[in-house]
């Protein structure tokens, strides 16, 4: 367990948050491997030394592939109001891209139509509206580049299957190591680079300004691009 204690940003009797490595499930899925949230719930248990089941609920997740902020309620008054709060969308996440290609526009707010595969778990992006398909927006921003690559910051308004990794394909810009999207190879540890790094919201109980931020991983690219935005 001693491996996923510097991944705690923050903790208080209502919430946990994480920085989430790339390649690990928030949740249980078919695979049946180990999801974050069973870990922390050991966490939970053996800090606090609980008899009992620790309760940890989901109130969002990120995708497997992807790294960064993870967070949980540690009660179910707090379950509840963050789930209101990220349905009316007042929760605000802001994500990194390392992208392919530099995108058209240096900013730009992007609409697009999804259409989710249950099969391939994996979405489709219309220009228009479409039978079956769920609007979705996203604002993105240039930050910089380097000899191969360009890093965007990434704010989603919708939170869409897929969302950021479809619609930035969309527009010419897989992400790097993202081969489902059209990245043409992956990363050796099978990460995409896409990382939550920040989450801003109102705690769900004390009703005070909060904001969340998670390290990025550490690899040659997201150093280079670390050293340069900070």
């Amino acid at each position: 367990m001693k491996h996923f204690l510097p991944q705690v940003l923050y903790e208080d009797n209502h919430l946990l948050a994480v920085n989430k490595m790339a390649g690990m499930l928030v949740q249980g899925d078919k695979t049946g491997d180990k999801p974050l949230v069973e870990y922390y719930k050991e966490y939970l248990k053996a800090k606090y030394k609980k008899p009992n089941n620790v309760f940890l609920g989901i109130p969002h997740r990120i995708d497997r592939p992807v790294s960064g902020i993870v967070l949980f309620a540690r009660t179910s008054k707090a379950l509840s109001r963050l789930n209101q709060a990220f349905k009316d969308k007042k929760i605000q996440k802001t994500y990194f891209a390392v992208v392919k290609n530099k995108p058209p526009k240096i900013e730009d707010t992007l609409t697009h139509y999804l259409i989710k595969n249950q099969v391939k778990n994996k979405s489709k992006a219309f220009f228009k509206n479409q039978k079956n398909t769920k609007k979705s927006i996203l604002h993105y921003h240039w930050l910089a580049q380097s000899d191969h690559y360009h890093l965007l910051k990434i704010e989603p308004i919708t939170g869409r299957h897929h969302q950021i990794r479809v619609q930035l394909a969309a527009i010419g810009c897989p992400i790097k190591g993202d081969i489902k999207y059209g990245f043409a190879r992956t990363n050796k540890d099978a990460s995409i680079h896409l990382h939550a790094q920040t989450i801003e919201l109102i705690h769900p109980v004390k009703k005070e300004p909060l904001r969340i931020t998670a390290a990025f991983p550490k690899d040659a690219v997201w150093d280079f691009f670390a050293n340069i935005i900070t």
